[in-house]
């Protein structure tokens, strides 16, 4: 997959193209697109002319010893002075990780005269039950998949996995089957996508970023599943939240011999931060510029344009990145040597355009059920969809059932992904439980003499201003017994001028800071304090949303210093949890805080945004700062493990030896 833009003020439409390697390492051999015409050719030499010409804009695939890169997408004459062809690009590199969801992939699978009926561990129920009935030739009526709860998912129960095989081999036996990975197995099946990331970034001498070029390849595996999408997405925000008025990004999504890459939580952007955020300190090194000041003259204000015909921004980086500045203490000296405090702001995009429906039942008895497609996986969505119903209906919480996915019963839900549950398919259950308070305050006012507008509801009861019934009275009256209301919701995303098709309903924004300290004879990096800000619009559950925020962190923590699966030619080394690390508690940093920022100004309910990913954008490139700062040594490639990071000051203690022996 390759996706080219040239500006922020004119994008260009993305063009694709795959390449196919005969191993699983990535090469930094660049690919050499050739111009489809004579008219193009011309034009593509244009920008190569020293002679005095109008300034112009190409997004032309083409190959000069003059210009900087594959595609001239920025402002001739302006590249000109901005970079040489000798220019150095920095290369970081992203490492392939693994979910280690609690739970792998399983189902249960039942087919007889009335159709299929699958018990599944999947984040998209109504999709798979899609591509089931395509694949097994039935109505989409005849397909039913149930979705009791998942044991973790974070991307890798996106769409079909194992559900077809269960589906075969129950049809196969004609008896119900069971079809579960082992932890080994679930190793082989699915994986977050490695990169490979080549950067620069052209800057005034007094800060102002001026045009970015990257080129970035992404180890998709052994076929595609949805890995192009991911580059096109993250690839689409590899700027970061910065204004930037020119850009050439290159991306490009290639086969290897490996386990496939899949959606994995942040969908590609923790690998664009890493690189983006890390080189964004090295300018500020360069120009002897506060990493933070640098930030704060750059970054997107509120109601700026990201991309034309998307949402302008829509949050405070400025505020946000001041108080994780506070919080941080980044303006005190550290307290001992080998100390350091690094800082990083990201940006990224949900799903969009998508769907969601939901439906809400008052029972005879004042009680409420929500039906909803989303699937619980342990982020909290249940709870906070809950909230949202008691909340409009007036009753307790404890008074909210919430009724698992089940296609063949739930209204349809686009996916259970992107961070989208509370803001967008909470947008559903606010209206579907709307709908049946203005039901119930229509029949209450027949019931009590009142105009509907001069009701309220309030705990269980519709309140007049001279009297009140509560819920089950007025449905008793109403219907006599046994009798419910039924609300629907719905929330449909626009397609619109977007270039990937849909407008971000809003943006997901990672900020945090973090100091650490450096062991310079062992490698070994422990962080002291880390501090995530979460700008959430409105928190509907408060301690939901720091939980998730300090897990996201937590599993950042992962790719930051242990995480890599690592492959000899195409065979996976580390395929069990014996071999591969993953964090654990006693990696937690001696001081760890969420901050909670909540403007309301987020699209959802009473003004909330989607937090799912965000705490996992910056921590990478935050721990990395920290480290310059502590000891001096900049590590572009990731996991730093202990041996990564005694290497380079190693290598940094040899230089100077060098040196002084010359």
């Amino acid at each position: 997959m390759r996706a080219s833009r040239s500006s922020r003020s004119s994008p260009t439409r993305s063009r694709t193209r795959t390449r196919r390697a005969r191993s699983s390492r990535l090469t930094s051999t660049s690919c050499r697109p050739s111009t489809r015409s004579t008219q193009r050719w011309r034009q593509a030499r244009r920008c190569c002319t020293r002679s005095p010409a109008p300034p112009r804009t190409f997004a032309i695939s083409h190959r000069c010893d003059r210009c900087p890169g594959p595609t001239s997408a920025i402002t001739g004459a302006t590249a000109e002075a901005m970079w040489t062809r000798d220019s150095p690009r920095r290369i970081y590199t992203f490492p392939m990780v693994h979910h280690v969801s609690l739970e792998a992939h399983c189902g249960i699978a039942r087919v007889d005269a009335h159709g299929i009926t699958l018990w599944a561990s999947t984040q998209h129920p109504f999709p798979v039950r899609k591509e089931l009935a395509e694949i097994f030739g039935l109505p989409l009526a005849r397909v039913r998949v149930i979705v009791p709860y998942l044991g973790g998912a974070y991307g890798n129960k996106s769409y079909t996995k194992l559900e077809p095989l269960t589906i075969a081999l129950a049809m196969r036996v004609g008896r119900p089957v069971r079809l579960a990975l082992s932890a080994e197995e679930a190793f082989l099946t699915v994986r977050r996508a490695g990169v490979r990331y080549h950067l620069r970034t052209a800057v005034k001498k007094d800060g102002t970023l001026v045009a970015r070029d990257a080129e970035i390849h992404y180890q998709l595996g052994a076929y595609a599943d949805v890995g192009p999408r991911v580059v096109q997405k993250s690839a689409y925000t590899s700027a970061g939240p910065y204004r930037i008025p020119h850009l050439r990004i290159n991306a490009y999504g290639v086969y290897t011999n490996t386990v496939v890459s899949v959606a994995f939580r942040g969908y590609g952007v923790p690998q664009m931060s890493w690189a983006y955020e890390s080189q964004m300190d090295e300018i500020a090194d360069r120009l002897s510029i506060d990493p933070l000041e640098l930030r704060l003259r750059n970054v997107l204000k509120r109601g700026e344009t990201f991309i034309d015909g998307d949402l302008p921004v829509d949050c405070d980086y400025a505020g946000g990145l001041q108080k994780a500045a506070a919080a941080i203490g980044w303006h005190e000296r550290p307290s001992t040597p080998r100390r350091g405090k690094g800082i990083a702001c990201t940006i990224k995009a949900p799903l969009a355009p998508s769907v969601s429906t939901a439906m809400v039942r008052l029972h005879a008895d004042g009680s409420a059920t929500l039906v909803s497609g989303t699937v619980e996986c342990g982020q909290g969505a249940w709870t906070a969809l809950s909230q949202i119903v008691a909340e409009e209906l007036a009753l307790p919480l404890s008074r909210v059932r919430f009724a698992h996915s089940d296609v063949g019963m739930s209204p349809y839900d686009q996916a259970t992904s992107a961070s989208r549950s509370t803001t967008l398919m909470g947008l559903a259950v606010m209206r579907a439980a709307r709908d049946v308070r203005e039901q119930l305050l229509t029949i209450g006012a027949r019931q009590l003499g009142s105009a509907p507008a001069t009701l309220i509801c309030r705990d269980g009861r519709v309140v007049s201003p001279s009297s009140e019934r509560t819920y089950a009275e007025v449905l008793a009256a109403h219907f006599g017994t046994g009798g419910e209301l039924i609300g629907r919701g719905t929330y449909r995303g626009e397609r619109g001028r977007a270039p990937l098709g849909g407008e971000a309903p809003f943006w997901e924004v990672g900020m945090a800071a973090a100091e650490v300290e450096v062991d310079e004879d062992t490698g070994r990096v422990r962080v002291l304090r880390y501090v995530s800000i979460a700008d959430i619009g409105k928190a509907i559950n408060p301690r939901e949303c720091e939980a998730q925020e300090e897990g996201a962190a937590m599993m950042g923590l992962g790719h930051t210093f242990y995480e890599e699966l690592r492959y000899d030619g195409g065979q996976l080394l580390n395929p069990s949890l014996i071999d591969y690390r993953v964090p654990v508690m006693s990696d937690l940093p001696d001081e760890f805080r969420s901050v909670l920022v909540e403007n309301g100004d987020g699209p959802g309910p009473y003004g909330a945004k989607g937090i799912g990913e965000s705490g996992l954008l910056p921590t990478a490139p935050a721990i990395a700062n920290a480290i310059v700062r502590a000891v001096g040594v900049r590590i572009v490639d990731l996991p730093m493990t202990p041996e990564r990071v005694w290497r380079a000051l190693d290598a940094r203690r040899r230089a100077v030896r060098d040196a002084h022996d010359r």
